[in-house]
């Protein structure tokens, strides 16, 4: 493992491998709107939601690192405390990209990216009607991380309204992970498609798993299991009792599998069961010989 300090490293270089091993990063697409009414708009990928109450979010514009110069977001948002974010979807992952570009000062993004200004109800910036989620937002606060090149700018949005696209909502209302389709930043020029990679699971906040700790050292310490599968293990409540091993073994036709199994033998076959997420069944495995 190679090991850096910041210091040692130039500001470029260094950016390269923040945001390489920070990732996938979800994207504000920024609408702002300067004093004189010319609408901007300006994809960030340092952004997060960080409050539900009050709704907070945050996005950094940060000082270009090349000539230490801020950005038309940043000047927008101090002269008019007002800012939309727009979420990007796949569909429009391109024309957003294509708004990044360094347009002078008079330029309209909407009209370079070919997209759709509609009105807000509160702010003056306009939404991007392509999007499917659009936040309007009052900017509580700007917070100046540095003066050099590289440093970021903390864009403190409260949200105001928000405004969501039926097409991305189920049947009561939540927000389909699969239908919103989202993409997000990686390092370089890559970018993650976010419904191409999904997976559920279980949050331990719902029960009280017994931990890794408890798993028996030969299960633990296992050279087929990984940290994923001891994870998995973990986060049960109990194990299984030894009659309910015994139906599950007779059940399943594997009484004379467990006979003839080395460890080994076990161990793949409860991870073979872990990739389905079938927890019970890989513990009456594990468990089958003591």
């Amino acid at each position: 493992m190679k090991s850096f300090k910041p210091k040692d490293l130039e500001t470029r270089k260094l950016h390269g491998l923040l945001l390489g091993a920070v990732g996938p990063r979800p994207i504000a697409f920024a609408s702002t709107i300067s004093k004189n009414g010319v609408p901007n708009l300006s994809p960030y990928s340092f952004f997060n939601v960080f409050s539900a109450n009050p709704p907070i979010m945050i996005f950094s514009p940060a000082r270009r690192v090349r000539n230490n110069t801020t950005k038309h977001t940043l000047r927008n948002c101090e002269e008019t405390k007002e800012v939309v974010i727009n979420i990007v979807n796949y569909a429009i992952v391109q024309q957003m990209s294509l708004s990044s570009t360094e347009y002078p000062d008079e330029v309209n993004e909407f009209e370079k990216s070919g997209l759709t200004m509609l009105d807000s109800d509160i702010v003056k910036p306009y939404r991007v009607k392509e999007s499917p989620v659009q936040f309007e937002c009052k900017v509580n606060e700007i917070v100046q991380l540095g003066k050099e090149g590289g440093a970021g700018n903390l864009i403190i949005s409260e949200v105001v309204k928000l405004h969501i696209s039926e097409s991305v909502l189920d049947q009561n209302d939540t927000i389909d992970q699969y239908e919103i389709d989202q993409v997000a930043r990686m390092g370089g020029s890559w970018y993650s498609r976010a419904n191409r990679g999904m997976f559920e699971v279980p949050k331990p906040l719902a029960k009280l798993g017994i931990g890794v700790d408890q798993i028996p050292e030969n299960i633990k310490n296992s050279c087929i299991l990984t940290g994923n599968d001891l994870g998995k293990l973990g986060n049960v409540e109990a194990l299984p009792k030894e009659p309910d091993i015994k139906d599950f073994l007779k059940r399943e036709n594997l009484l004379e599998f467990i006979h003839y199994s080395y460890e080994d033998g076990l161990h793949q076959k409860a991870h073979d069961y872990l990739k389905g997420d079938d927890t019970f069944a890989a513990w009456c495995i594990l468990l089958s010989k003591k």
